[in-house]
């Protein structure tokens, strides 16, 4: 017998807000993060604009001791800590005691590339032979579940502390990971989430690809348009999310606040088939995911009312609605509402599912859609599937029932998670 999984905590590090109710505000508001950065001037890349949150040293000091702070330059950890840190305080959950740690609760974190400027540090010294002068943290800071172990240690998690990497897709693969862990009853918590460093060297091999928007360096906060007919590529980011997962049964028996149910999911790939390459999804795939995400969560098409897609803001867009479409079943005035988030802090690569997550489920509390932004002008073959109407493009007062979110990486990987309005 499966256990049902709600979610009862939430934490964020987004580039256009730090904490549930600053990222909340600029949701609600339209408020962007993307920013120009005189650093990628100077190293002459054709996108010179990126959306990173902006840490103080005044912030970190509230999340890591001065021992920890000591040659930090890890920036999806700093990321991480803060988003896992403020789910679980969301929660309402305390810190294990030094004694003994807290077997029932666990760490699922991903990332993509972690500790990037430490590496970078790393091979300079080194190459200068002064292995010596790594410092103790080189190793934590750079492989890949440095994270979910600074969290895991935080916090006192005694349950299964790993991570997970799937390019783009991380944050929601790791939604889902973090369920089933909790659903066939392996443990009562999992702190889920996933992060992204920040800077030129994650950033640059995008840069050099051409699928980042070269002609909005001066107009930051209007460069991502998904879903738009003058979308020009994706602006990259970083940050990190975080979704405190618990059996029903726990959340009930602490009276703890439930933000949303997870009904349940899905992950494949289209093995690089057909359509589908490294870069490119395979339909195929795409389609079965969101099929089989549905099936797995007991519901049927018709009941989704709100969609929260990947739409990264480029030239697949217009694929990906059909996609949806196809999978639905459903197009014209029949589809469903349908949201990116990219506008607002541009593609945080494999902390953009985690992200998007606490967005999407944040509607449920607020009782609202959150915008699309800079897509004033649906792309036409958008238009020939659906009605205009399902893309609010400011926020607007709404109740979803029932919600999709999904992602689509590199290495052709998808992941669709169902989220649902928590009722007894």
């Amino acid at each position: 017998m499966r256990r049902r999984v709600v979610i009862t905590g939430m934490g964020v590090c987004a580039p256009n807000g730090i904490g549930l109710g600053d990222f909340a505000e600029a949701m609600a508001i339209g408020k962007s993060g993307i920013r120009f950065q005189p650093g990628l001037k100077e190293l002459e890349f054709g996108c010179q604009i990126a959306a990173q949150p902006e840490l103080t040293e005044e912030l970190l000091a509230r999340y890591f001791t001065p021992l920890q702070l000591r040659g930090l330059n890890a920036t999806g950890i700093m990321y991480g800590v803060i988003a896992g840190s403020d789910a679980w305080k969301d929660a309402g959950l305390a810190i294990a005691e030094k004694e003994a740690p807290d077997w029932d609760s666990g760490v699922l974190f991903g990332s993509g590339t972690l500790g990037v400027a430490k590496f970078r540090e790393a091979i300079h010294q080194i190459d200068a032979k002064n292995v010596r002068r790594l410092g103790s943290t080189s190793v934590i800071q750079t492989m890949a579940s440095g994270v979910s172990a600074y969290l895991g240690g935080i916090l006192g998690c005694g349950n299964q502390v790993t991570t997970n990497s799937s390019a783009c897709t991380t944050g929601t693969e790791g939604v889902l990971m973090g369920y089933e862990r909790i659903a066939q009853g392996q443990a009562e918590r999992m702190l889920v989430g996933s992060c992204s460093d920040s800077g030129p060297y994650v950033w640059a091999g995008f840069d050099a690809m051409r699928i980042l928007p070269r002609q909005y360096n001066d107009r930051p906060e209007v460069a991502s348009r998904p879903m738009s007919a003058t979308a020009a590529g994706f602006v990259p980011g970083s940050g990190a999310g975080a979704l405190l997962l618990e059996s029903l049964e726990s959340a009930q028996a602490r009276g703890a606040h439930i933000y949303a149910e997870i009904l349940g999911g899905a992950v494949n790939s289209g093995g690089q088939r057909g359509d589908g390459s490294m870069t490119a999804p395979n339909s195929e795939a795409v389609q079965r995911c969101i099929v089989q995400a549905i099936g797995n969560s007991g519901i049927d098409s018709a009941d989704i009312d709100a969609i929260n897609g990947h739409l990264t803001a480029t030239g697949k867009d217009a694929l990906e609605i059909a996609n949806w479409s196809a999978a639905l079943g459903r197009s014209g005035t029949d589809f469903p509402y349908v949201n990116s988030f990219k506008g607002y802090f541009g593609h945080c690569l494999s902390a953009a599912g985690s992200i998007e997550c606490v967005a999407a489920v944040l509607q449920f509390k607020k009782e609202v859609l959150f915008g699309n932004l800079n897509c004033e002008d649906v792309h036409p073959e958008i238009s020939k599937i659906i009605d205009q109407r399902a893309i609010p493009q400011k926020s607007r007062a709404y109740k979803p029932s029932i919600l999709a979110k999904a992602s689509f990486g590199f290495g052709d990987v998808n992941a669709c998670v169902i989220f649902k309005r928590y009722t007894d």
